[in-house]
């Protein structure tokens, strides 16, 4: 896959959230009448584009009838060895952030802590955290592989 593409009403405040996440910006350019860029981290490339006078996004994680795409799924398997740290770390990067730069940064929204789940033959750890526009992220780790 190239990337994922995902619409913003704020591309300042998305470029902010997802460079705290690790995330760096390889390429700025517009779409026609509005601003875009390329960001690359956690082994994957994802698209912004701002949506001028956006509408607030369905709530995908919490309504079980909403049918569409759902979330992003990132693999740290190869990055960190205990995802509540992870997690953990990553949370207090975003309140010092804020501290910092109120305007751009929120608190980390955390929509599912860190959890197993026996997917096939593997055991994962997974979590889920909203994004600058309360999209769902998922981040995964493999614990085991049975059998």
């Amino acid at each position: 896959m190239h990337h994922a593409s995902i619409r913003t009403g704020n591309i300042h405040r998305a470029i902010a959230f997802y460079e705290q996440l690790g995330f760096t910006v390889c390429e700025r350019f517009t779409t026609g009448y509005t601003l875009a860029c390329w960001m690359e981290g956690l082994s994957s490339r994802i698209e912004l584009i701002q949506i001028p006078e956006p509408k607030p996004a369905l709530d995908a994680f919490a309504d079980e009838h909403y049918v569409g795409y759902y979330h992003l799924s990132f693999d740290l398997t190869e990055t960190t060895s205990d995802l509540p740290s992870w997690l953990k770390n990553l949370q207090e990067r975003f309140t010092t952030a804020h501290q910092s730069q109120p305007e751009q940064l929120q608190p980390l929204k955390v929509l599912l802590e860190p959890t197993q789940q026996q997917i096939g033959d593997r055991i994962f750890e997974v979590a889920f955290i909203a994004d600058a526009d309360g999209l769902p992220l998922e981040f995964i780790r493999v614990l085991a592989k049975l059998g």
